[in-house]
């Protein structure tokens, strides 16, 4: 088993919703703490969103593990910041090769 290199410090955020007082509201993305990570990108792909055209970069994203009930457990719907890029994490499972590693199935959106 080859042991993933981990040389990319992400920020691991969780939404928050904020009532605005008129029956809506935002999302706030609240910090949770810090992860050493290995990103691969895989193949990206092009869709239109709201007439723009968006490039969308599906990555494997490799962090340590977390036990299910630690906050710093990743999870679905959270994201991973590094400076401006915004990883959108739409699964967390464990690496089949070693207990010691989660593997986050997260997307990139570039504004083309």
């Amino acid at each position: 088993m080859s042991i993933p290199r981990l040389n990319r410090r992400l920020t691991l955020e969780d939404p928050q919703k904020v009532f605005d007082g008129a029956g809506g509201y935002t999302v706030n993305w609240v910090a949770l703490g810090t992860h050493w990570a290995h990103a691969k990108p895989r193949s990206g792909r092009e869709v239109a969103q709201a007439g723009a055209p968006i490039s969308v970069v599906p990555y494997t994203i490799t962090v340590r593990a977390a036990p299910f009930d630690s906050p710093s457990r990743p999870k679905p719907h959270q994201r991973f910041r590094d400076g401006n890029r915004i990883f959108t994490i739409r699964s967390v499972t464990e690496d089949p090769k070693s207990d010691l590693y989660l593997m986050c199935q997260a997307d990139e959106e570039i504004v083309a």
